[in-house]
């Protein structure tokens, strides 16, 4: 039997703890039997996004997952054609990999514009799907290989943690496992 392998793809800019609870919720809940956070170095529909360099992003991931049970972290898009399409990240990941079945975990949010992605009739035809909530987005007449699942609704943004990182002094690390906001004010990141 293959072991079913969560794929949960990222800027992770920076990871918070939204990103590892979902994680560690979905690899707890027997619909997979573990989870990889896949960190890509560039989502084709963040392409102007400033991001930290993917080494340090790498590196702040694998420090939120360390202690994290059925938690990987996985950097196969590093060296894949940019921007990072999952559709070639599957594939690539199911060619070295055939002993796993490879599930693709997506927010609300971005089944919303899932149609958009690049072969996303290929993906919905070749894996299963699982999807997690998000605040404001419903999904509704979901297709055959597509699952919602009811995961803890953590309201934080990677976007808002660097903007408070940037603009309030104060700011005590709220949101980001502990190791992860020692290593950013140790390194002077997102200033």
């Amino acid at each position: 039997m293959k072991k079913v392998t969560g794929i949960y793809g990222g800027s992770f800019n920076p990871i918070h703890v939204g990103h590892i609870c979902l994680a560690k919720a979905l690899a707890d809940s027997g619909l997979v039997d573990e989870m990889w956070l896949l960190v890509s170095p560039q989502n084709p529909f963040k392409a102007d996004e400033h991001l930290l360099d993917d080494e340090k992003r790498l590196y702040l991931t694998r420090l939120a997952a360390r202690d994290v049970p059925g938690v990987e972290v996985c950097d196969r898009e590093f060296s894949l054609p940019r921007p990072s399409y999952m559709y070639n990240t599957l594939q690539t990941l199911s060619q070295e990999y055939p002993e796993r079945e490879f599930v693709l975990v997506i927010g609300a949010d971005n089944w919303v514009r899932f149609s958009y992605w690049y072969h996303s009739r290929d993906i919905l035809s070749s894996y299963r799907i699982i999807i997690y909530p998000r605040p404001g987005y419903i999904c509704e007449n979901l297709p055959e290989g597509v699952t919602i699942v009811d995961t803890p609704l953590i309201d934080i943004s990677s976007t808002e943690i660097r903007n408070r990182i940037r603009t309030q002094s104060d700011y005590d690390g709220e949101g980001l496992p502990l190791a992860v906001w020692q290593e950013i004010k140790r390194e002077g990141l997102y200033l």
